[in-house]
């Protein structure tokens, strides 16, 4: 050990293994809950009415408009029909999207919350809301927001669409990238890290070959909420900013977004973080950036912002609001340089 740290552990339950979704109800007692509200997106609402079913009397109904980056105003409506249904705890069935609004709610009135996680984004294990309001996306960090018990159940990922599942990977991914040379890294992350990387690098290749691999699904599922502890518990730095401004400001989608800038991020950072970088660059044999993006292109992942919707038009001023209130980064934030990275990614070349 050759520097001083400081360790902050999260404190959350968590469930893991195939068929513990079954446990839901009894997690729900353990908070002392009775009643709870069932959140979901529209994609998943069928879902969500079954498992409301299946908790009795314990489910207080469902609400399925969560939304993309977590919007105000569907928080408004959620905390409506919280209130409405007289629920004391929340469930949310889902990915990034619906588990922002049950982390919204609680920071709100404080309502116990479990998650039953079916992605690889990692935000479950995080006392961190990202919530959008006129086109801004903001970020709040409180304990009250960070979910206490948490549900993986590789059973429920069987159905998530492959490239879903290997964008969702990728975002898990970056989540550990930049934990490794976090400003506030410690010994402790740094071992998350990269078992969390490893477990995502193993399963996603088997997972585009075998979308219905248990096994894999488990260590999809496993590595990312390694990578999302790491998330919860360091600074991030360049590459969730950009992603940030990218999602908030341009209405792009987070996982893509995430799996498509990770390779440049990675690359711009490279010299500067070379040695807390190393062992995840042997992985992706000896350079982080092209070796990152040589996987993400073997596994049929978006590669270029312009595939998303992106125009170039836009370039100028996602880099000027990258960079316009300044942050921590292992290699310093240059505009320019920022700009010419939006440029590679937009057009989706390889990071040299």
């Amino acid at each position: 050990m050759s520097h001083d740290f400081i360790y902050t552990a999260n404190p959350a339950r968590i469930v893991f293994g195939p068929g513990s979704l079954a446990k839901v109800a009894d997690e729900i007692r353990q908070l002392g809950g009775s009643r709870a509200l069932v959140l979901s997106t529209p994609f998943q609402r069928e879902d969500a009415e079954r498992l409301n079913h299946e908790l009795g009397e314990l489910g207080a109904g469902v609400f399925f408009e969560a939304a993309m980056h977590t919007p105000v105003a569907v928080t408004e409506q959620a905390m409506a029909a919280y209130a409405e249904v007289g629920a004391d705890c929340v469930v949310a069935l889902g990915g990034g999207s619906t588990i922002g609004l049950g982390k919204a709610i609680a920071y709100r009135n404080g309502a116990p919350q479990v998650v039953v996680a079916t992605t690889y984004a990692g935000s479950e294990v995080t006392p961190i809301l990202g919530q959008t309001e006129e086109g801004v996306k903001t970020t709040v960090k409180d304990a009250s927001i960070l979910p206490e018990v948490v549900i993986y159940d590789a059973n429920l990922t069987l159905g998530l669409p492959v490239g879903m599942s290997v964008t969702s990977g990728l975002n898990a991914m970056a989540h550990a990238v930049e934990g490794l040379y976090a400003k506030d890294r410690n010994p402790i992350t740094a071992l998350m890290a990269l078992e969390g990387i490893r477990g995502l690098k193993e399963a996603l290749p088997v997972i585009v070959e075998r979308p219905d691999d248990v096994a894999a699904r488990s260590n999809a599922l496993y590595g990312s909420w390694l990578c999302g502890t790491v998330l919860g518990t360091v600074g991030m730095a360049l590459h969730h900013k950009l992603c940030h401004t990218l999602g908030g400001s341009f209405d792009l989608p987070h996982a893509e977004t995430h799996a498509i800038m990770l390779p440049h991020t990675a690359s711009y950072n490279a010299r500067a973080a070379a040695d807390v970088l190393a062992p995840a660059a042997e992985l992706f044999g000896g350079e982080l950036g092209s070796g990152l993006y040589d996987f993400a292109k073997s596994l049929g992942a978006p590669l270029a912002l312009k595939e998303l919707g992106m125009a170039e038009s836009d370039l100028d001023r996602a880099a000027d609001l990258a960079v316009k209130n300044p942050y921590w980064n292992p290699q310093p934030v240059q505009r320019d340089a920022v700009r010419e990275l939006l440029q590679r990614a937009w057009s989706g070349a390889r990071p040299e």
